[in-house]
């Protein structure tokens, strides 16, 4: 068949048109779960017309999710980190009751550092934040989850410059954070070796550098060696965390590493995804 997204039917999920796929099928299987947040005709009206099943996929993908999300072994530590804050607080929301400790990195750190009053020079960050974080902290308190954020950075003045580490108080206003310090290294290391389950999603700085990228690869080696003596289950998901995993040829070495985007942030956020309803 041809792309069927090219027909506006298919994104309007219109009925007629769900019927219509259905008549080319016996059964319909969907083991697109990177499709499963859309409520189109040939994920969601066409098991209205078909007996309908969950690809393996599809399962070994949700059943991945569950561990991160409802199905927990404790402790589980959250690192996160990404440019904008305010893209996940959803995510951020729905996942402090639940966890034990989320890790904030990356350009979202900047935005906790600036929100304790603390320097970050010409470094990125989201503005009009600073709501957003005091709820994030308040709730947090409230659940009992530790909130982990840089102790120390690496800094440039530019993206291509020569790395300098520093300790937050000697962060000057020409200097750019592109990655996590050596002693944030360590802390996060002792978290991920404390924990039983490790959900990642977003890496701890301008890893496209490689001056830059020390920060991330120690992150994901310190899962790995986890993993390798059995005593996490972990989770990684999004494109650039992805892209960290794949420069060190670690992507067997976690339990599950999910190439859904916008179908894995939903269901981390705590969303029904239309896809698996109309399967259930």
């Amino acid at each position: 068949m041809e792309n069927i997204r090219f027909y506006s039917e298919e994104e309007n999920n219109d009925l007629n048109f769900a019927k219509h796929l259905a008549s080319f099928g016996d059964i319909y299987v969907n083991d697109a779960f990177s499709c499963s947040h859309r409520s189109h005709a040939s994920v969601t009206n066409i098991t209205k017309f078909l007996p309908s099943y969950a690809g393996l996929q599809l399962e070994s993908e949700v059943n991945a999710l569950q561990k991160v999300t409802t199905n927990i072994k404790k402790p589980i530590t959250c690192i996160i980190g990404g440019s904008k804050i305010s893209t996940k607080i959803g995510i951020i929301e729905n996942l402090i009751p639940k966890f034990d400790n989320i890790i904030f990195v990356g350009g979202m750190a900047n935005n906790i550092l600036k929100f304790k009053k603390l320097a970050i020079g010409k470094s990125i960050y989201e503005k009009n934040c600073d709501e957003i974080i005091r709820k994030i902290f308040d709730t947090s308190k409230k659940y009992s989850c530790s909130i982990t954020y840089p102790e120390d950075v690496i800094i440039g003045k530019e993206v291509e410059a020569k790395p300098i580490v520093k300790d937050l108080a000697q962060v000057n206003d020409d200097d750019i954070i592109l990655d996590i310090g050596p002693k944030t290294i360590r802390n996060i290391d002792s978290l991920i070796s404390t924990s039983k389950t490790i959900l990642w999603n977003g890496p701890a700085g301008y890893f496209e550098n490689p001056d830059f990228a020390n920060g991330s690869y120690e992150i994901a080696k310190s899962i790995v060696k986890n993993f390798k003596s059995n005593s996490i289950y972990s989770v990684a998901g999004g494109g650039d965390t992805i892209a960290v995993i794949n420069k060190i040829n670690a992507i067997n070495d976690f339990n599950f590493v999910s190439t859904a985007g916008g179908a894995f942030l939903e269901y981390l956020e705590g969303k029904i995804l239309p896809g698996i309803s109309a399967l259930n």
